[in-house]
């Protein structure tokens, strides 16, 4: 009989040193053209509200659990119940070329324990869309959250958003599965797709930001010269092909 052999059971890496990050705060994040304050019905629902108009059909609230709102005080109602918190915490964001609100955004499901925070409840209206601002937006609570010491950040939506699954991907973001039969959602099924960036992506997806949102890179009209989706796949070494976007 040959003796047997005990080995250990395979263990991940160790995280010498690990701190848990602090939450983060309330407070505004400034960038070149745009400003994230922290959510305010009475500083924002106007001017929110008044962006949202501008999508007559309502497609904008299609994948999030709460809205369409029928009127300003609606909405402002809304955003007084649930913008206050520190989880989800929310921001308006602010153009800095019409000094209104345009969207909103949030960090949520913040567990500093591990070192994870989410990115969600994205609300840009039509008058952001497809505008340097709303990707600065985005890369703004990007930055801030590895700035605190963030190990993953995450990205979540219906499986069936194909419009925020091509962002999450222009984004730098790492498509890792699909959830099935994760909630029902104003009565329907949702599937969830998941998203990450880890720590050790972000300063080549920080230098890939930094290159699309300078000056150099956008013509007299605007235009850009190069498209963030091949400076954050170049950054991450990547051809994407087995991600399925």
């Amino acid at each position: 009989m040959q003796p047997s052999t005990l080995t250990s059971p395979p263990l991940g890496a160790a995280v010498p040193h690990w701190t848990p990050p602090p939450a983060p705060g309330r407070q505004p994040l400034l960038g070149q053209f745009c400003t994230l304050e922290p959510a305010d019905a009475q500083r924002h629902a106007a001017d929110l509200f008044a962006a949202y108009s501008m999508e007559a059909r309502g497609d904008l609230w299609a994948y999030l659990p709460y809205g369409p709102f029928g009127t300003q005080r609606a909405y402002a109602q809304w955003m007084q119940s649930n913008c206050g918190g520190l989880d989800p915490l929310f921001f308006a964001i602010v153009d800095h070329a019409s000094g209104k609100a345009l969207g909103l955004a949030s960090y949520l499901r913040i567990t500093p324990a591990a070192g994870t925070i989410e990115i969600g409840h994205l609300a840009f209206s039509p008058l952001l869309q497809r505008r340097r601002a709303a990707t600065e937006a985005l890369y703004l609570l990007m930055r801030e959250a590895f700035a605190l010491g963030y190990r993953r950040l995450e990205w979540k939506c219906n499986a069936l958003n194909a419009a925020s699954r091509q962002a999450a991907i222009r984004l730098g973001f790492t498509f890792e599965g699909v959830f099935r039969q994760a909630a029902v959602v104003k009565g329907r099924n949702r599937d969830t797709a998941w998203f990450s960036i880890i720590d050790c992506e972000w300063p080549a997806l920080d230098a890939a930001f930094a290159h699309w949102l300078a000056p150099d890179n956008f013509d007299e009209n605007g235009q850009q010269r190069e498209r963030l989706s091949a400076l954050t796949a170049a950054a991450l070494g990547s051809d994407r092909a087995g991600q399925a976007e």
